[in-house]
């Protein structure tokens, strides 16, 4: 049977270094798209690879007893982490030492019947071995030094981590996985039931506990597919989906297996800023995207609304203008047939490869129509075109200086690659390489 893929959270108080550990730990700088006072908020996602493993990372915010406002609002948000969290890191100050809110966090953590893990982070100077024994005193087993700013000691942190985890083996490798995203009570749910309603053989029907999303496999024309539906199940007692940025993590995992993501909006309460948090995470994991504005059977004038929806979708999507809309009502199945034929085109087209030829032709075409301008007497040059990868389609484009390239220059090499090329449905990629650089 395939192995779910596991979560480990970092936790800590502010300052001691989480970011710097799981940027480390995920391979690359993780950035955030919207860019919010308060944005610490927000716990970050990632995938790690290690030898054969494979886990979730989610970063948390500081917990800080002396801000009670903000803080009300990162415990609930802690304590999602720890619910989600199969490990638990726990960041302290290895400078610093112990304080408070360090205890404050290890309240928590001894309550979570999770596995705990001490990171005791900035350990580059000779002075921590001397105050390292004092970290025993928070009352966990295992105790690990590192240092998130210069690269020290992650390989012993990472074998703790996945000591016990199974290898990672994705599941249902052969089918096409999509996944139907979006904030809570927009109706992910109710799509994914009129989906294998109309006219749908189910093959299996495999439901998650309240930590997965739960996966479908359904046939359409003869064919087998995956949805994967995001609304997960709500713990008694607890309801954290009155907090829409707390699916967030449901959502990510989602996105982390699929190959085509169904963006879910609401009808009937237009678009908020979580729905664009939701598309970004897409985005960044590279994801083939379709978007979805449901309950479209409350809307009375449909030609008016369906003209100031495709308005507004383009206003507050800027950065996915490629992504097609479809307007259905999962409620009475009306229009829901529009929904797989996009899936499928969008899946193609993430797949869709290029010839050199053919790729070089319009790269030129569109240098030569127009020519970026100089900077400080220096002109960027195109020398080849490549594609070196699919799902997102990627395009490895030699320059004689890569450093010559503006944002904006970059956006209209991508429009000319758009216009002469169907890459609907997906981002794509360009990679810019000084001439004889290595991959």
């Amino acid at each position: 049977m395939p192995v779910k893929k596991p979560v480990v959270a970092l936790l800590g108080r502010p300052n001691v270094g989480k970011s710097t550990i799981f940027n480390r730990l995920v391979g690359k700088k993780v950035s955030i798209i919207e860019d919010t006072p308060g944005i610490t908020r927000d716990r970050i996602y990632g995938n790690v690879e290690y030898k054969n493993y494979s886990f979730h990372l989610v970063d948390t915010g500081g917990i800080d007893l002396e801000n009670s406002d903000f803080n009300d609002e990162i415990k609930e948000q802690a304590r999602l982490a720890i619910d989600e969290a199969d490990v638990i890191v726990f960041v302290v100050d290895g400078k610093e030492g112990l304080t408070a809110n360090d205890f404050a966090v290890r309240d928590m953590l001894l309550k979570s019947n999770r596995k705990v893990i001490v990171a005791i982070n900035k350990c580059d100077s000779s002075r921590i071995e001397d105050t390292k024994y004092e970290f025993y005193e928070l009352g966990f087993d295992n105790y690990f030094q590192v240092s998130g700013e210069h690269n020290l000691g992650f390989i012993e942190l990472l074998e703790e981590i996945v000591k016990d985890f199974a290898p990672y083996e994705e599941e249902y490798q052969n089918l096409i996985k999509f996944s139907i995203i979006g904030r809570p009570n927009v109706g992910k749910s109710s799509l994914v039931n009129a989906l294998l309603n109309e006219d749908r053989v189910i093959v299996s029907d495999i439901a998650g506990t309240t930590r997965d999303a739960i996966d479908t496999v359904f046939t359409y024309h003869g064919e087998d597919y995956v949805v994967i539906d995001t609304a997960g199940m709500r713990k008694k007692g607890r309801v954290y989906e009155s907090v829409e940025k707390y699916s967030l993590l449901r959502s990510m995992k989602a996105i982390d297996r699929s190959d085509v993501c169904c963006l879910v909006l609401n009808a009937e309460e237009g678009i908020v800023e979580h729905d664009k948090h939701i598309a970004g995470y897409a985005i960044e994991a590279g994801k083939a995207l379709v978007i979805v504005v449901n309950k479209w059977d409350v809307i009375k004038d449909k030609d008016a609304e369906m003209k100031k929806w495709k308005k507004d979708i383009e206003a507050n999507f800027q950065f996915m203008p490629y992504a097609e809309v479809v307007f259905l009502s999962a409620k009475t199945k009306k229009r829901i047939h529009t929904l797989m034929p996009e899936v499928l085109r969008a899946y193609e087209n993430s797949h869709r490869e290029i010839k050199t030829s053919l790729l070089n032709n319009v790269i030129m075409d569109a240098y030569t129509l127009n020519q970026p301008p100089s900077y400080k007497g220096k002109r960027l040059k195109i020398y080849f075109s490549t594609q070196v990868g699919v799902n997102p389609p990627t395009f490895n484009i030699q320059v004689n200086s890569k450093g010559l390239i503006h944002f904006s220059y970059e956006r209209y090499l991508e429009n000319k690659i758009r216009e002469s090329f169907d890459f609907t449905g997906t981002p794509i990629v360009l990679q810019f390489k000084n001439k004889g650089e290595q991959e």
